[in-house]
């Protein structure tokens, strides 16, 4: 899964999507982590594209939270204390979906649609490389763009707006605007760091307007490697490196 990703590239907006609206203040570079705020472009109901700020973790589905409260429900019982699990279920807290991989999951399938697709722009990913393992145990990242220029690409994602959920137990029941992003099996470059995955990116302006326009059945042919030439390692990193400093917390996010 891809956990951590950055934007090196401070003109993409000018360089890419200059008939996109709401032009946001981007910073010159970040360094994305699980629910933190990052830039999308979306689409409008009027066929526009719209670029805003998304939370990174898509809603878990259901079954996830229902087992988890169900849990929470026991020990409280063996406690003897009343339990209303449909409140437990409503107020579990969910840390997001970072990742989606089971495209035929029907948790997913809703936000399928033009109206819940959007990009999310990247220069590079990263994936922990135990091969490469430091003096003292530290691990650290290979970071992965088209070449050590590091242009501009694009992840296939889904948003959903205004989803009301319990993210941090501190904050309780927040409305958000989420997003994500696909991913599909490794290609040779990606294999030898992280065998089980990599996220679905869009190469071309063909490929962004063919996942943003496509009827479902043409854009999630998409979901496919990237060729092995079209990717490279740019560098390896100790963990915790940043293009800039963030504040809060890194989650341990998942994917389904």
């Amino acid at each position: 899964m891809c956990n951590l990703y950055r934007m090196e590239e401070k003109d993409w907006v000018r360089k890419w999507a200059i008939d996109a609206e709401s032009m946001i203040n981007l910073m010159p570079a970040y360094q994305m982590n699980p629910d933190q705020m990052g830039p999308i472009v979306r689409n409008t109901p009027d066929g526009r594209k719209l670029l805003v700020h998304g939370r990174w973790g898509l809603p878990s589905p259901l079954f996830v939270q229902k087992k988890a409260a169900e849990e929470r429900a026991a020990k409280r019982r063996a406690k003897g204390e009343a339990v209303d699990l449909g409140e437990l279920i409503r107020m579990e807290p969910d840390r997001g979906v970072t990742n989606v991989r089971k495209l035929d999951l029907p948790h997913w399938k809703r936000w399928f649609d033009v109206g819940h697709r959007c990009i999310v722009p990247v220069t590079s990913f990263a994936e922990p490389d135990p091969a490469s393992q430091e003096p003292g145990g530290k691990i650290p990242n290979a970071w992965f763009g088209r070449d050590e220029s590091k242009p501009l690409m694009f992840f296939a994602g889904i948003h959903v707006p205004q989803w009301k959920s319990v993210r941090k137990v501190k904050d309780g029941l927040t409305t958000d605007d989420l997003y994500g992003f696909l991913t599909t099996d490794p290609n040779d470059v990606v294999r030898p760091i992280h065998e089980k995955a990599m996220p679905v990116l869009l190469l071309t302006k063909e490929e962004t307007d063919i996942w943003l326009s496509a009827p479902w059945e043409d854009a999630r042919h998409l979901a496919r490697p990237a060729a092995n030439d079209a990717i490279m390692i740019t560098s390896r990193e100790a963990y915790g490196s940043s293009v800039v400093s963030t504040e809060g917390e890194t989650l341990q996010a998942n994917f389904l």
